[in-house]
């Protein structure tokens, strides 16, 4: 069992709250610890029910209640079976040789379906399972994938001195997760194209990815297509709204969007350097209208920039059906992300019928693990221990109730990391971010390699 102390951790950080309730930041939220986000950003934590998680490797989940029906038909089964084994029927009918066939067809039927369940495991939740050790991890180095991996997430390239974090693999309770190679994922996404749509935690995503498809190594065969997507440094900007690089040996593209709240911004007055935009709830990003089509396999995510002062900052309104917005129930924090969320998936959900070939998936919320403070007031997350806060996670429900609730009924699928993200407390960047004002820890990025990785592991076996 896990000593009291770290138990009391665990339940002031995910059970005060009902599953139902986000608790929305409404500070100005790492605007400091984030220097790579544009302009235009925000930010928003829900809390992990641990009546819900079982985050002790030693807790056991609670029974659920059978039907007499599924126990009537249990019974049934039970019984036809023994009276096959008294009767010797299935035996007596079959001749050698009809034996030998049958048994063939059952063993090759056998390992055909065990083959189907390795690759796609449809009925698999990877949400529950455990982390292990693994010496294989990881999958890449975090000092040598600089083509691809942002310095301030390379945490081999910081002070820091402990790397136990990067030896930790996913393994789901229920299936065996196919393992990860960089030469079968470009084989499976061949003539296709993967877009990230997101936040900076899609951003860290979208690098993990780049630098496990290459081992960390560097690549000069893969193209630069950015602008193919409209991804420039625009005026006044550091960096292009995305990156776009594509794999000539089986034309496989991967980018990333960037897209913080998830939906349309559009500029009030675009003659006005300092004008404010509106941002309409009730529509997708442009970017998406503008190249769905080209995309085959859709992962989006929002949720640490939804708060009142990146709203300020941002200079951003609310608006819902072209106007400014005045439905009190979206006017917080809260309604309006939650409102957002609903409203892109349902967009995606409705355009499924129209590109058949697409694969969407909304990302859960990736979670912070800020102590004793938040960002600005001296919060950190100073753990270097792996499983310090327990290693497995059991439950029946997403940790994410907006996810969940949003693609419930459609076909955007829930690539659901939040639960298993938050017994990782120890991977995120902390005090070693080589960009942070002293006195202000990262605990909402993850250093890379480390649990984006996973989430990586989690989307491969899906697609």
């Amino acid at each position: 069992m896990m000593p009291s102390e770290e138990r009391t951790h665990l339940t002031k950080n995910t059970s005060d709250f009902p599953l139902k309730d986000a608790i929305f930041k409404e500070a100005n939220h790492l605007d400091e610890v984030t220097p790579e986000d544009p302009p235009k950003g925000s930010s928003y934590l829900v809390p992990v029910p641990s009546k819900k998680v079982f985050l002790d490797p030693e807790a056991k989940p609670p029974l659920r209640p059978v039907s007499p029906l599924v126990v009537a038909e249990q019974e049934a089964k039970h019984k036809h079976g023994l009276e096959d084994v008294k009767n010797g029927s299935a035996e007596s009918e079959l001749s050698l040789k009809d034996k030998e066939v049958t048994d063939r067809i059952i063993f090759e039927e056998s390992n055909s379906k065990k083959e189907d369940k390795r690759v796609e495991n449809p009925a698999c939740n990877y949400a529950n399972g455990k982390w292990v050790v693994d010496d294989r991890r990881p999958l890449y180095s975090g000092s040598k994938c600089k083509q691809w991996l942002a310095p301030m997430w390379a945490c081999r390239l910081m002070q820091r001195q402990d790397f136990a974090f990067e030896k930790l693999r996913w393994q789901p309770r229920d299936c065996q997760m196919e393992e990860f190679e960089g030469s079968k994922f470009l084989e499976r996404m061949q003539d296709k194209t993967l877009a990230f749509v997101g936040d900076s935690l899609g951003r860290q995503q979208f690098l993990s990815l780049m630098c496990m498809i290459t081992g960390g190594k560097k690549r000069t065969d893969v193209r630069d297509v950015g602008q193919e997507y409209g991804f420039i440094i625009g005026p006044g900007s550091k960096r292009p709204n995305g990156w776009a690089y594509r794999f000539p040996s089986t034309n496989t593209t991967i980018l990333f969007y960037w897209s913080s709240c998830l939906c349309d911004l559009e500029p009030l007055n675009v003659t006005d350097p300092l004008t404010e935009y509106a941002m309409h709830l009730d529509r997708p990003p442009a970017f998406l209208h503008q190249f769905l089509h080209k995309i085959d396999v859709l992962v989006l995510n929002t949720g640490h920039h939804w708060n009142r002062g990146k709203l300020r900052g941002n200079r951003w309104v609310m608006y819902v059906g072209g106007v400014p917005n005045t439905n009190k129930k979206v006017a917080g924090m809260g309604g309006a992300k939650n409102f957002t969320v609903h409203s892109t998936v349902k967009w995606v959900n409705s355009q499924l019928p129209k590109h058949p070939r697409l694969k969407a998936f909304y990302r859960s919320i990736s979670p912070r693990h800020f102590m004793n403070g938040d960002w600005n007031t001296g919060g950190s997350c100073d753990s270097t221990t792996p499983m310090s806060i327990g290693k497995e996670v059991l439950q029946e429900e997403s940790s994410d109730y907006v996810a969940a609730s949003a693609v419930r009924g459609t076909g955007v699928n829930l690539l659901d990391v939040t639960a298993l993200s938050q017994v990782r407390d120890e991977g995120h960047i902390s005090r070693f971010s080589i960009t942070a004002t002293p006195g202000v820890q990262d605990c909402l990025h993850w250093c890379l390699p480390g649990v984006p990785d996973t989430w990586n592991e989690l989307l491969f076996a899906q697609i």
